[in-house]
């Protein structure tokens, strides 16, 4: 699996799975426990969904050639 979950892109599913899980435990609705999907998401770095769109939210380093 190659990487393809950048770090704003991982802060934000933390943020939201951590909203969702909350949501679950304070109104006692099993829906919000989807969170863990993003959370799991943002933990591997990983998003088959990307994968599937070809999208990489990972920024490039840009390197420079010398003249030698």
């Amino acid at each position: 699996m190659k990487k393809n979950v950048g770090n704003i892109d991982k802060v934000a599913r933390i943020i939201l799975g951590l909203g969702l899980i909350a949501f679950a435990l304070i109104t006692n609705n099993w829906w919000g426990f989807i969170g863990i999907v993003p959370l799991l998401t943002a933990f591997m770095n990983y998003c088959p969904v990307y994968s599937l769109l070809k999208v990489s939210t990972i920024q490039k380093v840009k390197t420079e050639k010398l003249d030698i």
